[in-house]
């Protein structure tokens, strides 16, 4: 599985309150209306970076920390980020985000810049910045996790084939 978009980059301990505020998660339910939202208090312009799926969310150490609010990941999958790299990831908000089809890479993030043109190869474990013409290794994506993933995460893949992928 390969992907190329363009770096939107977040610093360090982005928490799910920064991901979407809890002053909407309760009033709003439409994921559409949800994710204009994004990042917000962090940046009220964050959701015009986002071009859908041509985009990726590139941020320092600790993504995902705090609560365990499933509309993190989903709000930022609905926006039409499609992949987020960090150094470190909280483990809740990783394994919500492989449910739902949202790919998350652990990569040194300092390298990569707001705009950069990223190349994502999961089957070699490499992130390529086209922009600055550097590689920096990721571990590679199992291929069950990557046929999860292209079936939109672990719930779409069991409703589709009725089981879980071979191991």
């Amino acid at each position: 599985m390969i992907l190329e978009a363009k770096a939107v980059k977040l610093g360090d301990n982005i928490n799910t309150d920064f991901i979407i505020s809890g002053r909407y998660k309760f009033a709003i339910t439409d994921m559409k209306e949800l994710a204009k939202h994004l990042m917000e208090d962090i940046d009220p312009n964050f959701p015009n970076k986002i071009q859908p799926g041509k985009s990726v969310i590139v941020a320092g150490n600790n993504f995902g920390m705090g609560s365990s609010r499933e509309q993190a990941p989903l709000v930022i999958k609905e926006a039409g980020v499609t992949a987020i790299l960090s150094k470190k990831f909280a483990r809740i908000f990783f394994r919500n985000s492989f449910n739902i089809g949202l790919p998350l890479i652990e990569t040194d993030t300092d390298k990569i810049s707001e705009g950069d043109t990223l190349g994502i190869d999961f089957d070699k474990g490499v992130v390529k910045n086209i922009s600055k013409g550097i590689e920096l290794k990721i571990n590679p994506l199992p291929k069950f996790m990557q046929e999860l993933m292209k079936e939109g995460g672990i719930v779409n893949y069991f409703k589709k084939y009725g089981k879980l992928p071979e191991v």
